[in-house]
C-alpha cells in the first residue's frame, strides 16, 4: 500500500509540533503558567509519538518478510496503543500536578502576554487538527487520526487556557481577587479531566485490534453477503471469522457443500470468489480474504 502522503503529513505535522512545544514551555516558563507550558510539553511528547507514526507508516508501504509473512499491519494499533497510553498518562500526571499547585496555594501569572500566546496557539492548532482529520478520512489512517486528536487536544488545551485568563482579568481587583493565584491550575485540572476521554477512546479503540475482537459492522457485513450467497446458490451453510487490525481486514469463510456437490472449473469457483469479494468491497490488495468450500462441518 502507498502511504506517500501520509508520511508526508506526518513529518509535517512533527516539524510544527516541534517549533510549537519548544515555544510554548519557554513561554510557560517565562510566565510561570503551568497550563501553557504543560501545552508545551504535551507538543514535544506528541512529536516522539508522531514519528514512530512515521516510522509505522513507512513500514506499512512494504511487502512482509519471511519473518513478518502477513505484512507489518499489526504495528498500526500497537503504535496507537503506545500513543494513547502515553497521552493518557501525561494527562493524568498534569491533574495531579494542578492538585498538588492549588494544595499550595496556586500561584500568580502575567496573563496579558499568555492570553496573546495561548489565543495564537489555540487558533493554528485548530487549523491543524481540521486539517489532519480531513486527511485521515480521505487516506482511511489511523495514524493521521490519532495525530490530528492530539492536536485538538493541544488546541483545547489554548483555548482553555485563554478562556481561564479571561476569568482572571475580571475578577482581578475585585472582591474575588484571592481566587486569581488559582486559575491556571484550576483550569488545567478540569482541562485534563475533560480531555481524559479522547486518549482513552483511541486505546479503546486499538485494544480492540490488538486482542483482534470481531468488529460487529464488519462481521454484520459478512453475515447478510454470505446468507444471500448460501440462499441463491443452494449451499448449506457457512461459517465466517472476521478481525481487524489497523487498516487491515481480515476475513475466512468456510462454505458448507452437500458431499456430492460439484462446483465446476477452477476458474467457476474462482468467479464465485470475485462475487463474494465483490459484494465485500474493500480493496483485495490490502486485506486478507480465504475463502473456502467443504463437505465437512468439522472444517468450518
Amino acid at each position: 500500500m502507498d502511504t506517500t502522503l501520509e508520511q508526508a503529513q506526518l513529518r509535517f505535522s512533527i516539524a510544527i509540533t516541534f517549533l510549537v512545544g519548544a515555544s510554548s514551555i519557554a513561554i510557560g516558563l517565562f510566565l510561570r503558567s503551568q497550563s501553557i507550558a504543560f501545552d508545551g510539553f504535551y507538543s514535544l511528547v506528541d512529536v516522539v509519538l508522531t514519528t514512530g507514526s512515521l516510522a509505522v507508516s513507512r513500514l506499512i508501504s512494504q511487502d512482509g518478510s519471511r519473518r513478518f509473512q502477513f505484512g507489518y499491519w499489526h504495528l498500526e494499533p500497537l503504535v496507537v496503543v503506545l500513543n494513547a497510553a502515553v497521552l493518557t498518562t501525561t494527562c493524568a500526571y498534569a491533574a495531579i500536578t494542578a492538585v498538588h499547585d492549588l494544595s499550595d496555594g496556586g500561584h500568580e501569572i502575567r496573563f496579558g502576554i499568555g492570553a496573546a500566546w495561548v489565543a495564537l496557539i489555540g487558533v493554528f492548532s485548530m487549523i491543524m487538527a481540521l486539517n489532519l482529520r480531513r486527511k485521515a478520512q480521505t487516506l482511511g489512517s489511523a495514524l493521521l487520526n490519532l495525530d490530528a486528536k492530539g492536536w485538538f487536544i493541544g488546541a483545547s488545551i489554548s483555548i482553555a487556557v485563554l478562556v481561564g485568563f479571561g476569568i482572571a482579568a475580571l475578577i482581578r481587583g475585585g472582591r474575588f481577587d484571592h481566587l486569581t493565584p488559582y486559575i491556571d491550575s484550576s483550569v488545567l485540572l478540569l482541562l485534563t479531566i475533560a480531555l481524559l476521554p479522547l486518549p482513552l477512546g483511541s486505546l479503546w479503540q486499538a485494544m480492540r485490534e490488538v486482542l483482534q475482537l470481531a468488529p460487529n459492522a464488519l462481521d454484520q457485513q459478512v453475515q447478510n453477503v454470505m446468507r444471500a450467497i448460501v440462499s441463491e446458490r443452494g449451499y448449506l451453510d457457512f461459517a465466517s471469522y472476521v478481525a481487524k487490525i489497523g487498516r487491515m481486514r481480515f476475513i475466512d469463510i468456510h462454505i458448507l457443500l452437500a458431499p456430492d456437490a460439484e462446483l465446476g472449473t477452477i476458474a467457476s469457483v474462482d468467479d464465485i470468489r470475485a462475487d463474494i469479494a465483490a459484494r465485500l468491497g474493500g480493496d483485495i490488495r490490502a486485506e486478507w480474504l480465504n475463502i473456502m468450500f467443504t463437505s465437512k462441518r468439522a472444517w468450518m
